[in-house]
């Protein structure tokens, strides 16, 4: 039990240097150098494709319910998104949409 007030505050001070680390490398008035402005702009679809992939890696089409319901959620999130263009919305309806599935419909 000793041991875990050390470990909360070594995280909790890199939590925080990593959170106040791009205001001090990059001031108000300092202007951005462009690959971090590049990678601002390309790593969150980079990040989603990469989730995306790995929440599809074991699914298996060969046995059942054969992929239905990782298909069917990628689906709502789709329509979801191109119907109110709103990212949180499109995952959070996913999701529960796919849960609702897997624990109601394809329950095996």
């Amino acid at each position: 039990m000793t041991g875990i007030l050390p470990i909360i505050l070594v995280t909790a001070a890199v939590t925080a240097a990593l959170r106040f680390l791009p205001f001090l490398a990059f001031p108000g008035g300092r202007k951005r150098p462009r690959i971090i402005t590049y990678l601002g702009t390309v790593l969150p679809y980079g990040v989603m494709a990469m989730l995306v992939v790995y929440c599809l890696k074991n699914v298996s089409i060969l046995a059942s319910p054969h992929g239905i319901p990782e298909l069917l959620g990628v689906a709502a999130v789709v329509v979801l998104h191109l119907w109110k263009k709103n990212t949180l919305l499109s995952i959070f309806g996913g999701t529960a949409f796919y849960m609702v599935l897997v624990q109601f419909v394809f329950c095996l």
